[in-house]
């Protein structure tokens, strides 16, 4: 069993950064992939950003490339995502997530989710 919570999100303007956190607990980060989605109102959950469990490679939804950035300290057993440049329709509630394979990460194959940590961007 492995817990997740979110933190760090919160209100910024456009054009501004956040970084949030993910602190896992019950089993080490190394063990999965990791990553986080989100989730706007009235839309559907969708991937943001996400490092293996193999070799950490990431990746990135189009939407978010080259201004979000996924990390992850197994050490600390935290990921965060480092998020730059936010614009108003980044605006949603982000989930952290693992799988404990690199198989299909998506949100219907997710084996653990935090409950997530609002990020709103104004215009």
């Amino acid at each position: 069993q492995v817990q997740l919570v979110e933190s760090g999100g919160g209100l910024v303007q456009a054009g501004g950064s956040l970084r949030l956190s993910c602190a896992a607990s019950g089993r080490t980060l190394s063990s999965y992939a990791m990553g986080w989605f989100r989730q706007a109102p009235g839309k559907e959950r969708e991937f943001v950003a996400h490092s293996r469990r193999s070799d950490g490679r990431t990746y990135y939804a189009d939407s978010v490339k080259g201004r979000f950035f996924i990390y992850r300290d197994n050490a600390k057993n935290t990921v965060s995502l480092q998020m730059n440049s936010l614009k108003p329709e980044d605006t949603a509630v982000y989930y952290c997530a693992s799988k404990s394979s690199d198989y299909e990460f998506k949100a219907d194959a997710m084996d653990y989710w935090g409950k997530g940590t609002l990020v709103t961007v104004s215009s």
